[in-house]
């Protein structure tokens, strides 16, 4: 699958990141180019609702952002557009991480998350699932996420792309995934669709699976968290899921809260826990720093 974009594309890509980083090698006018992975097996899916994720603020100094639309993908023959961001002090690419939203889609909610990310010396490309449309309530939202879970493909070819932009056009010189709900699952299938150019993954309540023989395929650090009460992420099947991966000496860590539920990182959750929800983070943020720190941030 090749990706192509207009010169007029390109340029605005050049044009954002050169703006601050003066580095116009950072993005070319080449277009971006992954293979899809016919031999992957069907990825894992959130049947659960989830609320927007929203990262919690963290006190002092952050740097300051630039951020913008721009494409990173074709897919089903139409450009794909996704939220990019990155330190407005950056001087040479840095790691970077593929923010996967959940079924409500890419809404300001997740932009907010990946200007925090961002802001924590990263660049950040929030993807799109959804060809633009947010969801406003849980029929909507269902509906959208039934689309991505019925042509899986797309979603595939979608992330893969995204993996390689970062890499390829904006220059990253590691990558990680992270995602809520739905995008945690993701996180786990980019994990499993591109092993060898993803070097993390983080996966907060996303379903996940004990197939020993899919998560062989898995072989960046993994950090995932999950509550002990949630009701479509069972934390009998997180176990399981940590069980298989250490059996198969792959790197990971499970987090599991006792009394929390699904969302207990979403402001927008009945179930949000401020203080989980911090803690949450403040892990990811370390876990991404000694993940990525051969090249860090």
């Amino acid at each position: 699958m090749v990706f192509h974009v207009s010169q007029n594309g390109w340029r605005r890509v050049r044009f954002v990141v050169a703006l601050s980083v003066g580095l116009v090698a950072v993005c070319s006018l080449a277009a971006c180019s992954s293979e899809e992975d016919t031999s992957q097996s069907e990825p894992v899916v959130e049947p659960e609702p989830t609320a927007s994720p929203v990262a919690p603020a963290r006190e002092g100094a952050q740097r300051a952002v630039v951020s913008d639309i721009l494409p990173y993908a074709e897919v089903d023959e139409e450009l794909v557009y996704g939220h990019f961001v990155f330190p407005s002090d950056m001087i040479e690419p840095l790691p970077a991480i593929i923010l996967i939203h959940e079924w409500w889609g890419l809404d300001n909610n997740v932009k907010s998350a990946a200007d925090r990310l961002a802001a924590e010396g990263y660049i950040v490309l929030a993807v799109d699932l959804f060809a633009g449309r947010t969801a406003d309530d849980v029929v909507d939202a269902r509906t959208l996420m039934l689309e991505v879970v019925e042509n899986q493909a797309l979603a595939s070819a979608n992330i893969q792309q995204a993996v390689g932009f970062v890499a390829d056009t904006a220059g990253a010189p590691t990558v990680a995934a992270m995602g809520w709900g739905l995008g945690g699952s993701w996180a786990l299938n980019a994990a499993m669709l591109v092993p060898d150019d993803l070097d993390a993954a983080v996966t907060f309540y996303g379903q996940v699976s004990d197939d020993a023989d899919r998560l062989e395929a898995v072989s960046v650090p993994m950090l995932g968290f999950f509550a002990e009460n949630d009701r479509g992420v069972a934390a009998a099947d997180a176990r399981a899921f940590g069980e298989v991966m250490t059996s198969l000496g792959k790197d990971v860590e499970i987090v599991i809260y006792p009394d929390a539920g699904h969302g207990f990182a979403n402001p927008d959750s009945h179930n949000y826990n401020a203080e989980l929800a911090e803690q949450s983070w403040r892990q990811t943020l370390e876990f991404f720093s000694t993940s990525l720190s051969d090249n860090g941030a």
